[in-house]
């Protein structure tokens, strides 16, 4: 009985390893795709967390204002929860073991507190609980890196389907802008006759209950990436694929050889011995070949931090400038409904262009894209800065304005990390997803607190500040032309 269960076990064995191989032969290694459930979960996260982030723009000046706080304070409140992504990202990149299976969970336990918190300054009647619950659903918010990284993992997203997959998230990235102020907006409306579910409160209760629905998706259908000692264990039961970081090392004949070809036609079980002196002779040839970056792909790593910088500053300072512009101005006088459409609409119009962006991506280099983005959004401000100087500022003349400004750098943040991942080598994805998401932090905390300050210091000090920032990196982005070259898709 025993022989026989052993062939069953090995016939077992060899059905895997063939299954693993040729699914990982049918697929072009540049246009290989993650898993359809699990993608889609990602990119749900990413929408969900936009959500989030933009849900309360409309309201929260009226909701501080209410609590005993100033507009400043109101953009301090849209922007503060960055600041506690970036703080937590370090601890959790070191708990993650390569997956995203716990920072999912970890987003939307603390979003679900972070909503409910908000919600309850209002009963409370406590001006910091709303700045409390911001910080705690920022913890959730450190999941705006790992749908990033997710999106230019190499082990699951080839070369090609990046800065397509990156497409998808500014798509979340617009919808988020869209619909988040324009249901804070609505729920708004709904006025205060209760006292627990009202206009200020609801945003938090809705989206309290939208994140407990998602986590149980994500508890049922999402399945995590192959992490390395998923790869370990796969390769003691013969699988012939080596892990991403010794798919590198066979092309140097000064490298150990993974297996030889008797060994992938009678895929015994490998003892655990033979393998680790293995990877540690590889570990130690690959440290000893430590990647050397050089002086003309430093300036991209600082080019595109930049830009990720600027784009999330000036996309921010304007969401939360808008509601406190408008209700300042004479000829708007916008309640948080009203700014809240405003904003919305913008959005929703740039919707056809963010998915023509989708198709572009495929076709186009990353770098005319962010040039193209990058020279919509100045045209904006340049527009608006105009507009200010003349005082011929009205809702017709500040819609195309906001238009050009959310379509151009919405455009611009397609490329930020899928260039870098495509010229940086495969284990620095990890790294160039940290630095790309700080510098996009920086710019939203940044950006919020910018824009709710904005008619206190002047708006053509708040727009020319703006400028500026974009003129920076113009100057960077036409230096370094030849080196931002990159595969397209």
């Amino acid at each position: 009985m025993i022989p026989i269960f052993k062939s069953l076990r090995k016939g077992a064995r060899r059905s895997a390893v063939s299954a693993i191989r040729s699914r990982r032969e049918s697929v072009d290694p540049e246009l290989k795709l993650p898993e359809t459930a699990s993608l889609v979960i990602m990119i749900v996260a990413n929408i969900l967390l936009q959500l989030s982030f933009f849900i309360i723009v409309s309201s929260s000046n009226k909701y501080a204002e209410y609590l005993g706080g100033t507009s400043t304070f109101s953009g301090i409140v849209i922007g503060i929860p960055t600041v506690a992504s970036g703080i937590v990202l370090i601890p959790m990149t070191r708990y993650d073991k390569g997956g995203y299976k716990m920072p999912l969970h970890v987003a939307c336990g603390f979003s679900i507190i972070g909503h409910i918190l908000y919600a309850t300054a209002y009963q409370a009647h406590f001006l910091y609980l709303i700045l409390i619950g911001r910080i705690v659903g920022g913890v959730a918010f450190s999941g705006f890196m790992y749908c990033k990284r997710y999106c230019t993992d190499p082990r699951i997203v080839g070369v090609r389907r990046r800065t397509t997959l990156a497409s998808w998230l500014v798509i979340g990235q617009g919808l988020g802008m869209t619909l988040g102020p324009f249901a804070g907006g609505l729920l708004y409306k709904i006025g205060f006759a209760n006292s627990v579910f009202n206009g200020f409160t609801s945003p938090g209760w809705v989206m309290a209950g939208v994140w407990a629905v998602f986590w149980v998706c994500v508890t049922v259908w999402y399945k995590d990436v192959p992490t390395e000692s998923d790869d370990v264990e796969l390769r003691s039961v013969g699988d012939p694929t080596p892990s991403p970081q010794l798919e590198k090392a066979a092309g140097n004949d000064n490298l150990p050889v993974l297996a030889s070809s008797s060994a992938l036609e009678e895929p015994e079980v490998v003892p655990a011995t033979p393998v680790a002196p293995v990877d540690e002779a590889l570990n130690q040839n690959l440290s000893s070949q430590i990647y050397r970056v050089t002086s003309a792909q430093w300036g991209v790593i600082v080019c595109m931090c930049w830009f990720a910088m600027a784009n999330f500053f000036i996309l921010g300072s304007w969401e939360a400038n808008l509601p406190v512009l408008g209700a300042s101005m004479p000829q708007l006088n916008w309640s948080p409904y009203a700014a809240g459409n405003f904003i919305a609409l913008g959005g929703i119009t740039t919707f056809p262009f963010l998915l023509a962006n989708l198709l572009l991506s495929q076709r186009l280099q990353d770098r005319k894209l962010l040039a193209f983005g990058s020279a919509v959004g100045l045209t904006g401000l340049l527009i608006a800065l105009s507009l200010l100087r003349t005082s011929k500022v009205n809702y017709g003349s500040l819609f195309a304005c906001w238009w050009l400004v959310a379509l151009g750098f919405n455009l611009a943040t397609t490329v930020t990390l899928s260039l870098l991942s495509k010229q940086l080598p495969p284990e620095w994805n990890g790294r160039t997803s940290m630095a790309i998401q700080y510098s996009n932090y920086t710019g939203r905390v940044t950006g919020a607190v910018w824009g709710g300050s904005g008619v206190r210091v002047g708006m053509l000090n708040f727009v020319g500040v703006e400028i500026a920032i974009v003129g920076i990196g113009a100057v960077l982005f036409i230096a370094l032309w030849r080196d931002l070259k990159a595969k397209m898709g």
